[in-house]
């Protein structure tokens, strides 16, 4: 007789993981609730992130215009010219620079980026104006239009005149966009445009006057622009002269946003990463209270992967539907992306539905859940019948292969994820190592804190302060688990605060009358004189006289620069061969710079070749030494150079840097302009200078760093807005971690606190107790981010930075309380039903 005992199959272990999660489910709640804020976070971003490019490249002909652009810093040669007249010559054309401009309606004046207009522009698209009309007939008035906000600013109206160079024009219409024009970039320069036929009569192109020439072009349909692209770029690049696709421009806008997008990337998933550890814990003390029920599973026949299964059942169906639930939330999150990244965004985004994102968050929940429960699950498989019926809660059967197995598999996982949101392995490695290191220290904190507690037990404290430290270190504590879950948001928002500090720091303007905050640009040698003196009737004084040569690099070693874009084994940076560089004499060094290799002369008489000093930065990217050639091309005239020292700028201040130095007694008699700083002590002063500078040199233009500090100070409040609203997942997950880590320690410390009120224990005692120990928990988690984050903002600044860093006082005086008084709250509302209870009552809810 052969007898086959039938085995239960999946439907069973589905029933049976049914109905132990149908009464448990709501213990764990919580911890999903962390995984649904994280993944909620991640696919907000990464679905607008895809949605971002997909409008970019849908709208990339109206963001530049045209099909596609020929631009050069000079007009065009005949070379030129006659790759113009070949693809059937340009549809409309532009010359641009910046320059001072004056109304008639105020004495204000403005430094604008004027665009000269010939043709129908744009191409696709619109100029968007008030009133409508003034797009289309603005050439044929021989007007101007007006940046919007300059005339709302300024008060002025539709008929009011602009002046710029020589030129008188009136004002057609309010300028609200325009392609190739930026909202962030537009505060500085505002853009005007005029017809181009007054370009040439403003008398504003000048020797050393930054001009961009653009030719717009309609393709022929079926053009393949990538095969445009790499025909006719390098003939351009030959002639000092750029070709750019609307196709290679939505691909490099792409990048420049996606580079934001990955930080915020890596802000949401250190959000799911936080939820992860909430779920790791409430496994571990889930497993732990059902190991009696895993015992009588196994005596009943059930084996051991049975019932390991049944609860990884339970943990993946929890991780679908946290992924579901959070992915819902991230594509509705997304609709705000729009409003709050408003004036960085090129395009107007249509919010659409990523498929990817979705496939992501449900994945990432199931996957991410299973993966970090895998290690207190494995408490089912290493146990015995007889252990669990004893209640033996310490299992020493688990093998540590099998954890260090688990946890190898997370850091993978880890180093995978964010090598798909970095595309660079070693960034991906250091981002893992982070965020090893900063687990590892806030667990070493929370472990050596209860050692010192131990070791250093204050006995003669009250009864209510000695068992509040005692239930730090009681069995199943909390520590751990909620240092973690404090310090790691903390650490994300005192990092935010510190950095903006840093940056804020580094454009800063000193005070001091001898820190220059005016500079006015494109002096005429013929001028310099006259423009001091203006500067000094004004009771200003002039701070420095820079004198500027523009010049291009003819060859390097002997090598010429054509010789070099042909050699595809060539390290030399592109921009060293294509770049027209400003440089200027001098015979010391300036207080941003550092000499750091070889000897700075000051004044040569007759060198050939010329000794100079170049920057680190174009060292490295020209790969010269000191002792290399460097012949440039100064305006037509070949000049042999040497480098003779390198020096260390820090171009992050705000003043005249350069990175080629000359001696004295080589370039004063090249054609040159010039550039005068002064300082004014308010912007009253200022107004007065610049009215005064515009009515007789129009040709200069001036910046007014305050200005311009201003608006880098509103791009980071901007910045910063964005990652704390970000780093609010951070938060509000550790919160929900908290929330539920009291929750689930709570039907742990039952009989404690019921045993402590039958001995006579008061409830205001035990309320006093509880609130201590969650104000040490709030404390230590709370400083040990707010530590860390200012240790990593100081090597931020030490080692990238090279500046001194005065740390902002918001997270020490405001997010140190506030994240103290709330884990106080939580701890105390979560155990409020076990103090008002009585202790009959509460023993029997237990044993039910």
């Amino acid at each position: 007789m052969n007898t086959k005992r039938s085995q239960p199959g999946l439907q069973w272990l589905f029933k049976m993981a049914w109905r132990d999660g149908r009464a448990s489910g709501s213990k764990l709640l919580l911890f999903m609730a962390s995984i649904v804020l994280g993944i909620a976070a991640v696919v907000s971003i990464t679905s607008f992130g895809e949605t971002l490019k997909d409008n970019i490249a849908l709208q990339s002909k109206s963001l530049m215009g045209a099909d596609f652009i020929i631009d050069s810093g000079n007009p065009p040669n005949e070379v030129v010219s006659r790759i113009i007249d070949s693809l059937g010559g340009a549809n409309a054309k532009e010359i641009s620079f910046a320059s001072m401009a004056a109304f008639s309606h105020t004495d204000a004046t403005k430094l604008v980026q004027v665009r000269g207009i010939e043709g129908v522009f744009p191409l696709y698209g619109d100029l968007e104006t008030e009133p409508i009309s003034a797009a289309a007939n603005y050439q044929n008035q021989n007007a101007a239009l007006v940046d919007a906000t300059v005339m709302l600013q300024l008060g002025l109206k539709v008929g009011d005149s602009i002046k710029v160079g020589n030129v008188t024009l009136p004002v057609a219409g309010a300028l609200k966009s325009v392609p190739g024009s930026m909202a962030i970039f537009s505060s500085v320069a505002p853009p005007v445009l005029i017809p181009y036929k007054y370009i040439a009569e403003s008398g504003l192109v000048q020797t050393g006057s930054r001009i961009d020439y653009k030719f717009y072009f309609l393709a022929p349909p079926g053009t393949d622009f990538e095969k445009l692209d790499q025909d006719l770029d390098p003939r351009l690049d030959a002639q000092e002269a750029d070709l750019d696709t609307h196709v290679s421009t939505s691909e490099r806008m792409g990048r420049r946003y996606d580079n934001f997008g990955k930080f915020l990337n890596l802000v949401a998933f250190v959000a799911l990463l936080l939820g992860c550890v909430g779920i790791a814990s409430a496994i571990s003390i889930y497993i732990k209270g059902k190991l009696r029920a895993v015992a009588v599973l196994k005596c009943l026949g059930a084996s051991r992967r049975q019932t390991f299964l049944i609860f990884l059942i339970q943990i993946g169906v929890m991780g679908f539907l946290g992924g579901a639930v959070g992915t819902a939330i991230g594509l509705f999150l997304q609709q705000f992306f729009p409003i709050i990244l408003e004036g960085f965004l090129p395009v107007d985004v249509e919010i659409t539905i990523s498929l990817q994102s979705i496939l992501m968050g449900l994945s990432l929940g199931v996957f991410m859940s299973v993966l970090f429960a895998l290690s207190p699950l494995m408490a089912t498989l290493y146990v015995s019948p007889l252990q669990a019926l004893r209640v033996n809660e310490d299992n020493s059967d688990k093998p540590k292969w099998a954890t260090l197995l688990v946890w190898g598999a997370i850091l993978l996982f880890i180093f995978i994820f964010s090598f798909w949101i970095l595309k660079d392995w070693r960034y991906s490695l250091a981002f893992v190592a982070g965020i090893v290191i900063t687990f590892s220290i806030l667990a070493a904190v929370a472990g050596l804190f209860i050692k010192l507690i131990k070791k250093y037990f204050p006995r003669s404290w009250s009864f209510t302060g000695r068992q509040s430290l005692l239930n730090l270190f009681r069995p199943q504590n909390q520590t751990l688990i909620l240092i973690l879950a404090i310090g790691i948001g903390t650490f994300l928002i005192s990092t935010l605060y510190f950095t903006k500090d840093l940056l804020l720091s580094q454009a800063s303007l000193e005070s001091n009358r001898d820190s220059p905050n005016i500079i006015l640009l494109d002096i005429q040698s013929e001028q310099t004189e006259n423009v001091a003196k203006t500067i000094e009737e004004n009771n200003l004084r002039v701070l420095s006289k820079v004198p500027i040569v523009t010049m291009r690099v003819e060859s390097l070693n002997g090598k010429s620069v054509n010789e070099i874009r042909k050699d595809t084994t060539s390290q030399v940076n592109g921009w060293i061969l294509n770049h027209e560089f400003r440089v200027t004499y001098r015979d010391s060094l300036i207080a941003s710079e550092e000499l750091a290799v070889g000897d700075f002369v000051t004044q040569v008489n007759t060198a050939d070749p010329v000794p100079i000093s170049v920057s680190d930065n174009f060292a490295n990217d020209a790969k010269v030494e000191v002792g290399d050639l460097v012949n440039f091309n100064v305006q037509g005239v070949l000049l042999k150079t040497i480098v003779g020292s390198i020096r260390t700028v820090d171009w992050s201040r705000m003043q005249m840097n350069f990175s080629i130095v000359f001696p004295k007694g080589v370039l004063e008699d090249a054609p040159q302009f010039g550039v005068i700083t002064t300082n004014a002590p308010d912007e009253s002063a200022s107004a007065a200078l610049q009215q005064k500078i515009v009515k007789r040199f129009p040709n200069i233009s001036i910046l007014d760093l305050r200005q311009i500090l201003t608006v880098i100070e509103n791009i980071l409040d901007k910045i910063s807005w964005v990652i704390n609203f970000m780093a609010f997942f951070s938060i509000l997950t550790g919160i929900i971690v908290l929330i539920g880590a009291v929750r689930t320690s709570k039907y742990q410390r039952i009989k404690e606190s019921v045993l402590l009120r039958t001995l006579g224990a008061r409830s205001n005692q035990i309320l006093k107790i509880l609130a201590l120990e969650y104000v040490y928990l709030g404390i230590l988690g709370a400083l040990t981010g707010i530590i860390l984050s200012l240790i990593s903002s100081q090597l931020l600044a030490y080692l990238v930075f090279d500046t001194v860093f005065v740390p902002s006082l918001f997270p020490f005086l405001v997010l140190f309380p506030a994240i103290t008084l709330l884990v106080v709250i939580i701890g105390l509302s979560n155990s409020a039903s076990v103090i008002k209870s009585p202790p009959l009552q509460v023993l029997r809810k237990e044993a039910r």
